[in-house]
């Protein structure tokens, strides 16, 4: 029996291989592939994912006229275009990090790591399939060893360029501490970790401005939270909607 490629279609009228799905050699995949395409009608673009162990395609596809658009570890994802000007959605352009501001009784938690001596928040990069919520509050517990709840966002950052020669988008945002003992995991990285008075903070001058502004408006999203819990508290029996 004939082999046939396993396709999926997409919404940018393309279709998609997946490499563990090809049963052939390299010289019997090059003849199917060449076949497929010149009976392939009605679409844009044709991806094909490779995993490592299929690498040995990549040559025969560059041949074919497909291109690089995106990869991972473990796998690389190319894409031919089968008309002009196609729309491709575009691949990973930037890094994703997260800065994490944790005041407790007038304390702000801050480290201070291998290669740059100053005090700054913790955070870190978000691991792949890792939410905002979930990866500041490993960064914290990783480099300080303390607990903490992710409480809201505090601001946006984005910086160009960055690690890799991309963007980086760096969300910063407000936690609460459910412990306050030190007890730093990540010793490879983290040299100190300790709590601070957020005065002495925001006044000492080997800290940088831009992590000074993001305390103030830490504080200021803090001391919101806080009136609006009170003010839940003395409406707890009078029915209400909160927009935030």
């Amino acid at each position: 029996m004939k082999k046939k490629f396993e396709l999926i279609e997409d919404r940018y009228d393309g279709v998609t291989l997946y490499g563990n799905t090809i049963e052939y050699s390299v010289e019997e995949f090059e003849e199917a592939l060449l076949e497929f395409l010149s009976n392939l009608k009605d679409k844009k673009l044709f991806w094909i994912k490779l995993l490592r162990e299929h690498s040995e395609f990549i040559p025969l596809l560059i041949k074919n006229d497909f291109v690089f658009h995106h990869c991972d570890e473990n796998s690389v994802m190319l894409v031919k275009k089968l008309i002009k000007d196609p729309i491709i959605p575009t691949a990973k352009n930037h890094t994703l990090g997260v800065g994490v501001v944790v005041i407790h009784k007038n304390m702000l938690l801050v480290i201070k790591d291998r290669i740059n001596q100053v005090y700054k928040l913790p955070g870190g990069f978000i691991d792949d399939r890792e939410s905002i919520s979930q990866a500041s509050e490993r960064e914290v517990f990783e480099e300080t060893g303390v607990r903490v709840k992710f409480d809201s966002i505090v601001s946006l950052g984005h910086f160009t360029p960055a690690q890799f020669g991309e963007s980086n988008l760096y969300v910063v945002s407000l936690a609460r501490a459910l412990t306050t003992k030190i007890d730093i995991q990540d010793t490879h990285e983290i040299e100190e970790a300790r709590w601070i008075d957020v005065a002495e903070y925001l006044r000492r001058e080997d800290v940088s401005a831009y992590n000074q502004e993001l305390v103030k408006k830490a504080l200021e999203k803090q001391n919101a939270l806080v009136q609006k819990e009170l003010e839940l508290k003395s409406k707890a029996n009078i029915q209400y909607e909160l927009f935030f």
